[in-house]
């Protein structure tokens, strides 16, 4: 860890809240977790410890949709009691959730009863307001008025929403007869430059803007980030009253962050 950088954010105010993910667990894993208590105060020592040695101001935790939306009483208590240590410790403590819901309102693994479980020792819910749509049903990235329903899905009656950071993405997708995949910056300003007189055109349903052109490899509807799009989900997360989850810094057009 460069606790260089770790101070010079420090002094400006940040706070440094790294990710960290439970990507080689099993389910068989997690089991023995949930039944272990021993195991459950293990890894809430550990937590704190690294944390602590390594003079960070808390962690961001991504669990819950490794687990599919299978044990969820059983993963919200870990979190919970995990949650409470950090706090005892004068640490913050955010957990990534993904959305209460999917394309055609389908219920997703998280929803209103996990947030209420866990609100009171949760610090930040990073909501992953984004990945709306797939290769399998193309379309925009993070429909305005899906990320309204999320938010209000989790919290109808606004008791708490400045836990809740509002999921921005600086990436886009561009759709392909392939599949395609994700698009970040420097691939789409490549993308521009293979196709000279390309332009936007804007979704007003979804609040996004797209690119249509075509390559030696093919077509291409590309959406992508822009600055109105941007601006209009600032607006939705102040008229929410919830904070933001930039995902990710880097990823997209260097002038994105004129806007903050």
């Amino acid at each position: 860890v460069d606790q260089g950088w770790v101070a010079d954010v420090r002094r400006k105010g940040g706070k440094v809240v790294p990710r960290i993910l439970f990507d080689k667990w099993t389910g068989q894993n997690f089991m023995g977790l949930f039944q272990d208590i021993s195991r459950q105060t293990q890894l809430r020592k550990l937590l704190v410890r690294t944390v602590k040695e390594q003079k960070f101001d808390g962690l961001t935790v991504e669990i819950w949709s490794q687990l599919g939306g299978n044990a969820r009483p059983q993963v919200a208590s870990v979190i919970a009691d995990i949650a409470a240590a950090f706090r005892s410790a004068g640490l913050l403590f955010v957990l990534v959730i993904p959305p209460p819901l999917y394309q055609g309102d389908t219920p997703g693994m998280f929803g209103a009863e996990d947030y209420s479980r866990l609100v009171s020792t949760v610090d930040y819910f990073s909501l992953m307001t984004y990945d709306y749509s797939s290769p399998a049903k193309p379309g925009p990235n993070s429909p305005l008025d899906w990320v309204r329903r999320c938010v209000e899905t989790l919290d109808p009656d606004r008791t708490s929403r400045a836990k809740i950071l509002l999921g921005l993405n600086m990436y886009g997708f561009d759709y392909t007869s392939q599949g395609g995949g994700h698009v970040l910056g420097r691939d789409f300003i490549e993308l521009l430059k293979s196709s000279p007189g390309s332009k936007f055109q804007f979704d007003s349903s979804s609040g996004e803007h797209f690119l249509e052109v075509k390559t030696v490899d093919g077509k291409h509807t590309v959406f992508y980030p822009s600055l109105q799009s941007l601006q209009m989900r600032l607006s939705l997360a102040t008229d929410l009253g919830t904070g933001l989850s930039i995902w990710e810094i880097g990823q997209g057009l260097d002038y994105f962050y004129d806007l903050f």
